[in-house]
């Protein structure tokens, strides 16, 4: 997985909730540019992608990241826990959206590993 947020401390924390359910951590972005530049050279297979990013948003982010040569599951989250970004994430190729509040909730690990 890659871990992509301008907010180190909850990088961190999803990155041991996350390992916490088996799954290994790849790499970690704070912005656009450097999730963009980590998805090619490490080719996850999926990603945890904050929307609001300082160089952009990850709505956009997504769009570019389904564009790439290799299929990848990406699951968007905010602080802004607005149900309205479910239906923007599935808009733009997303498997789906949670608040960051809600991450170790059962809800999403079934999200991240089944979609």
């Amino acid at each position: 997985m890659l871990i992509v947020d301008d907010d180190a401390s909850f990088r961190d924390l999803a990155t041991r909730i996350l390992s916490s359910w088996g799954h290994v951590v790849i790499g970690e972005a704070g912005n656009v540019t450097e999730a963009v530049e980590r998805a090619g050279e490490l080719r996850p297979d999926t990603l945890l992608v904050d929307i609001g990013l300082p160089d952009g948003d990850g709505f956009a982010l997504t769009e570019r990241l389904c564009a790439m040569p290799w299929p990848m599951r990406i699951v968007l989250v905010s602080a802004d826990a607005d149900r309205a970004n479910a239906v923007a994430a599935g808009r733009v190729g997303a498997c789906g959206f949670f608040p960051k509040d809600e991450l170790s909730g059962p809800a999403v690990r079934r999200l991240i590993e089944h979609g």
